[in-house]
């Protein structure tokens, strides 16, 4: 489990690079386009990352010093009309995720195993651990980054159209 954690944390803590290298492969004025009504374009996608991660410096933080306590779900597309992501700046939302990301991982490396154990919470959809919230913070960014991908690839079959 030490090893495995460790692996993730390392990920967890990549997530800014892969994505502003991710971003390069994809040219900025295709970023507003949506391969669909109901599909997030690579703006929307930024912005989500951000708020994503806002939320997963508290959840973070809620599990290791309140252990046993809820930590809140918040609605990723409830969030996404309200908050008019397709406003927002995707420069602003790069520059905090970067900050909370880089912020969270330094305390990742330096929890010792005792608040690994005890480290959990209540979410709509039962208990989580913090190994739980580390595997899906991990994975957030590469998982996004493959959905850019489709976008671009979506973006350049439309282009020949």
């Amino acid at each position: 489990m030490r090893q495995r954690r460790k692996q993730m944390i390392e990920l967890y803590g990549k997530g800014f690079e892969q994505l502003t290298g991710a971003l390069q492969q994809s040219p900025k004025e295709m970023w507003r386009y949506k391969p669909s009504p109901d599909r997030w374009s690579i703006h929307e996608i930024l912005i989500h990352i951000a708020d994503s991660e806002a939320n997963a410096f508290i959840k973070c933080r809620k599990l290791i010093a309140q252990p046993g306590n809820p930590v809140n779900d918040y609605d990723q597309d409830i969030w996404s009309d309200a908050l008019h992501y397709s406003e927002q700046s995707t420069e602003d939302a790069l520059e905090l995720f970067k900050w909370l990301r880089r912020n969270t991982y330094t305390l990742l490396q330096k929890i010792p195993d005792d608040i690994w154990h005890n480290a959990s919470g209540n979410t709509d959809n039962g208990t989580v651990t913090l190994d739980d919230w580390l595997e899906i913070y991990a994975n957030h960014i590469p998982d996004h980054i493959k959905q850019m991908k489709r976008n671009y690839a979506s973006w350049q079959k439309h282009l020949l159209k």
